[in-house]
């Protein structure tokens, strides 16, 4: 212990190449004596359920021990083994290659530089908890460091983690980009952002800081005195990724002055900002201490995700950006993408969590056919859960509480919660048994029984088939250069389904006439139809055949499809003017007004 207590780690950041997307890296590691010398980089990245290998954007790996180059050999897929021959000073250089915009991965150019650390930088094995520094060096036309790391006095852009948990949690922008704070909640907060963009600084200072307000309102404290948002904008973006005390978030540079996109921006806020507590500290016992060489498997997803998906629009309503009206109609339409989902009868939301590293990040054209998102599956149990408390406890009490409570619970005892614990916690906060509810929606794929939870808040849920009197196929495909339509979905049990179409299938032609022809009166705004886009079909009544002319790895063959009513169904929320006074109480808690 006293060894590893004199053991310094320090990197340097800089940028020779940014237009050609790299980094260099140098480690430099002191006072840890030993034969060989292990350093590990991360396979994946909190927050993003899925093995990346980061380790395959590494290059140029070499090390030097007390100046003199020595042997490394790479001894398992992330992991390289510095021969230091008990030298006190091993300096390490490599190159990262970061190409792949996301929130979630490092990208360089030569207008800015986004560090995900968890493909950047590597530890010593075994010395997870030991402290670094991190020095960056922009490229010579930036000017700009923004990231939740606490600063080095006196040393400029220099930074400073007390261990690695911290330094992987921690995103670094380097650039040029336009950064301004406001202040929310008796915290600092650090907005910087890149890309451009018709947004207006006063306003999101204003409006990001009514979201900031709402959940510190929920959980009693904020955990922060400082937090940043990073924010990359570009044509088309989207997409968050939670941290301790930052958030990374894409959005869309030229959509903040319509309703739709400032909205959806807000609600991004939201949902990421609602992580300070919901998985960063509230967490599943499995997500934390991590470990960064293998997957991290917990059945509780629905939970950290779902629930932030359901709390965002909580959030929303609550700060005054949606009223009761648009709340109510929102959470039906998150009922409604369930319901619509054919893979929500086939995968519960805990197997959905637990498969998230082998299904959830790598959907195929089956999946929606045999799976279902943690997150829209957990914010409809969110939904139900919430209604379930305030009914059984008059408007007393709420999925509010609920998570308070288990926030100060995992604080206290300094680790994450099982499942049993969360359930008991629900249990105790609502004073009723939820062993039926977990079974059903939880564990179970029973469908969701959304009027009669809506009816105790005195909303009724009606629904209407989603194109009434139309038939459909239940394919969906592209266009080919070659003029024939690649099927691409084939939606569970229907009349593709039962006919055999397959993904894949060229479809050539639809009752002999070629696709071309059958797409001649209209204007397409994308490659990717469903069958009911083209006129031909759509004026065919259900029960209707229609054949279609294939080619299948090179061979024609002849497909009959029995066109179907469409199963998916529309939702439509509306609040009760007569609603009891045990409904209107219950109304009043759900939507904290």
């Amino acid at each position: 212990m006293a060894a590893k207590a004199q053991v310094k780690i320090g990197f340097e950041v800089s940028f020779k190449e940014p237009q050609a997307h790299y980094a260099e890296v140098q480690m430099n590691i002191s006072g840890l004596v030993k034969d060989y010398v292990d350093v590990k980089m991360p396979v994946w990245t909190p927050g993003s359920y899925l093995v990346r290998e980061f380790e395959k954007s590494v290059e140029e790996f070499k090390a030097t021990a007390s100046g003199k180059a020595v042997k490394v050999e790479k001894v398992r897929k992330n992991t390289w083994r510095i021969f230091s021959a008990k030298s006190a000073n091993i300096k390490i250089n490599y190159r990262v290659y970061a190409f792949e915009i996301s929130v979630r991965t490092p990208f360089i150019d030569e207008s800015h530089a986004f560090l995900s650390p968890t493909g950047i930088f590597m530890h010593p094995d075994g010395m997870i908890k030991s402290p670094s520094t991190v020095k960056i060096i922009p490229f010579n036309t930036w000017s700009k460091v923004s990231t939740g790391l606490e600063p080095v006095a006196g040393q400029q852009f220099t930074y400073k983690a007390t261990d690695f948990d911290i330094l992987y949690d921690s995103p670094i922008e380097v650039g040029n980009q336009d950064v301004f704070e406001f202040m929310a909640a008796g915290v600092r907060h650090e907005v910087a952002m890149y890309g451009g963009g018709n947004y207006d600084q006063e306003k999101l200072k204003v409006d990001m800081a009514k979201i900031v307000e709402e959940p510190t309102k929920v959980y009693g404290e904020n955990p922060n005195k400082h937090y940043v948002f990073i924010v990359h904008n570009f044509l088309r973006g989207g997409g968050g990724l939670e941290h301790l005390n930052s958030t990374t978030l894409g959005a869309s540079r030229n959509a903040y002055n319509t309703e739709a996109g400032y909205k959806g921006f807000l609600a991004l806020v939201a949902h990421e900002y609602h992580h300070l507590w919901n998985v960063k500290r509230l967490r599943p016992v499995a997500l934390g201490p991590f470990d960064y060489d293998n997957e991290n498997y917990t059945t509780n997803l629905w939970v950290a995700e779902g629930f932030t998906s359901y709390y965002e629009n909580k959030y929303m309503q609550r700060a005054g950006f949606n009223d009761g009206a648009q709340f109510v109609n929102d959470l039906a339409g998150a009922v409604g993408t369930v319901v619509n989902t054919p893979g929500a009868k086939y995968q519960s939301a805990a197997s959905s969590s637990y498969d998230a590293w082998i299904i959830g990040y790598r959907p195929n054209e089956n999946s929606k056919n045999n799976s279902i998102s943690y997150y829209s599956k957990g914010e409809v149990i969110g939904i139900l859960m919430d209604l379930e408390i305030i009914n059984a406890t008059k408007g007393t009490k709420s999925l509010d509480d609920v998570m308070k409570a288990m926030y100060l619970q995992c604080k206290t005892l300094k680790r994450g919660y099982t499942d049993a614990e969360f359930k008991a916690m629900v249990e105790k906060i609502a004073g009723i048994s939820f062993t039926n509810f977990w079974a059903k929606y939880v564990n179970g794929v029973d469908d969701v029984e959304y009027q009669k939870y809506f009816k105790m808040a005195g909303v009724d849920v009606t629904t209407e088939n989603a194109t009434p009197g139309k038939p459909v196929s239940g394919a969906s495909g592209q266009l080919t250069n070659n003029g024939t339509l690649s099927v691409t979905s084939v939606t569970r049990n229907s009349a593709a389904w039962i006919s055999g179409l397959n993904v894949n299938d060229e479809i050539v032609s639809l009752d002999g006439v070629s696709v071309n022809d059958a797409l001649s009166n209209i204007k397409l705004r994308s490659p990717m139809i469903s069958l009911e886009t083209l006129p031909l079909v759509s004026k065919k009544n259900i029960g209707d055949v229609l054949k279609l002319k294939v080619m299948r790895d090179g061979l024609e063959k002849e497909i009959a499809l029995t066109l179907k009513e469409n199963p998916s169904v529309r939702l439509k929320a509306t609040i009760n003017e007569h609603a009891t006074s045990e409904q209107k109480a219950v109304f009043a808690k759900w939507t904290g007004k």
